[in-house]
């Protein structure tokens, strides 16, 4: 029986069954044309974006930045500094919906065009999802239970912001990965992005990262892995690098299953009561994973394989060829010229109340900004993930800065309000 029919069951923490529910909303595709672009009325016109750069310091004697540095001892043990790579420059970038974005570029050759256009394919079928009418049907189906089900089970309750958070991870791989695209052979953009899905690179990141890995190594400009290639021309990950992986997230759900066992039986706190209580500890070390079965190995919700109407689906790989065939048409209409000098974060007026943070992407996001803000008695107004803005009640430029700094040390990059 369908989950979005009326008969669905009510369901607690179940991964298989979120999966199954995501799938049968998907089938037999997110995007109608999967093996092209989007549709042209979502890819908008052509358009130029223009994009400033700041080079990347890393510290004395590493290739990495101090933030990197912290993050990697601190969060990614045991990866070795020495399978990390930095992007070179921070890349900042109004996009064609005029919302601040914050990207990173380099060593590879292949530039910012990557990130800016990655964007603007993000861009087109977050439109794509809103525009479809049986998609927006299926979902208004939906009873309570199977929301519930979510909300158990994912970070975000809402099937269409789980879509929408696919479809952005998606380019984050095709970023993170560009900083490597000299290690493979491929040339340009089109044939990078091309290379990678043939090589199947979007599945291998769904199936050995995590999610917090892929989320803040990316805000940071670093990418843990390497890439080799086979006779085929195709590329990978090292064993090493595949061995690395796994090992960072068998720690990190051995980590997470530590604070609930902790919680639930020494302190006695129930399942949620725990959640509640370790909720900043949870979220650096994904909440799914803490309530994970000891016997149960994590998979991507997007890659769990269903038969539905007699078919095999899962929904990652129609995403992925979308994502791909929209990215290479977008390349055709994006021009992008940089503009010299740093990028502007001068703050010169303390009623300022709005500003941006580019790299805010989902609820976990919305929450640990809410809460680093609250935690200094800061009132916020309005945090939305969708066009990065946050409005807070900040009395003095001082009580602004210290909050910033607060965010960027959770990992996030702020852009101040633009003086008038």
């Amino acid at each position: 029986m369908p989950f979005f029919a009326q008969e669905a069951p009510t369901e607690g923490y179940d991964r298989l069954a979120a999966s199954r529910m995501l799938a049968e909303l998907a089938f037999p595709g997110l995007f109608p044309a999967q093996e092209g672009p989007v549709d042209a009325a979502f890819l908008g016109p052509a358009r130029q974006i223009q994009y400033r750069t700041a080079a990347l310091v890393p510290e004395p004697g590493s290739h990495l930045t101090l933030p990197q540095q912290t993050y990697l001892q601190s969060f990614m043990q045991p990866c070795p500094a020495g399978f990390v790579t930095s992007a070179t420059e921070r890349v900042t970038w109004n996009d064609s919906d005029g919302i601040p974005n914050v990207g990173h570029a380099g060593p590879s050759s292949l530039g910012p065009v990557v990130p800016i256009v990655a964007r603007e394919t993000t861009l087109a079928l977050w439109r794509a999802l809103a525009g479809d009418d049986a998609l927006a049907t299926r979902m208004a189906r939906l009873r309570p239970g199977t929301r519930q089900l979510l909300a158990a089970t994912t970070t975000d309750r809402e099937p269409a912001e789980i879509f929408r958070i696919g479809v952005e991870a998606t380019a984050r791989t095709l970023v993170q990965h560009a900083h490597l695209a000299d290690q493979t052979p491929y040339r340009t953009p089109a044939e990078f992005a091309r290379g990678l899905r043939d090589s199947g690179v979007f599945a291998v990141v769904g199936s050995t990262w995590y999610w917090e890995l892929q989320a803040s190594t990316f805000r940071r400009g670093m990418i843990p892995v390497s890439l080799v290639t086979a006779t085929d021309g195709t590329v990978r990950y090292p064993a090493e690098v595949a061995v690395m992986l796994r090992a960072m997230k068998n720690a990190t759900i051995a980590q997470a299953h530590a604070v609930m066992a902790r919680a639930t039986g020494a302190e006695g706190l129930t399942v949620q009561q725990a959640v509640r209580k370790y909720h900043h500890d949870l979220d650096l070390i994904a909440r799914q994973y803490a309530l994970l079965p000891g016997h149960e190995q994590p998979r991507c919700l997007g890659q769990m394989m269903h038969v539905i109407d007699g078919q095999r689906f899962s929904v990652l790989p129609g995403v992925v060829q979308a994502y791909v065939a929209t990215f290479v048409r977008m390349l055709d209409l994006v021009q992008v010229s940089r503009i010299p000098g740093p990028p502007d974060e001068e703050i010169t007026d303390p009623a300022e109340r709005t500003f941006h943070v580019p790299d805010m992407n989902c609820q976990h996001c919305r929450a640990t900004i809410g809460a680093v803000l609250e935690s200094m008695g800061i009132t916020v107004s309005e945090i939305d993930p969708v066009t990065k803005r946050i409005i807070a009640g900040f009395e003095t430029v001082a009580a602004r800065e210290r909050a910033f700094d607060a965010i960027r040390d959770a990992g996030y990059t702020v852009v101040p309000p633009v003086s008038a």
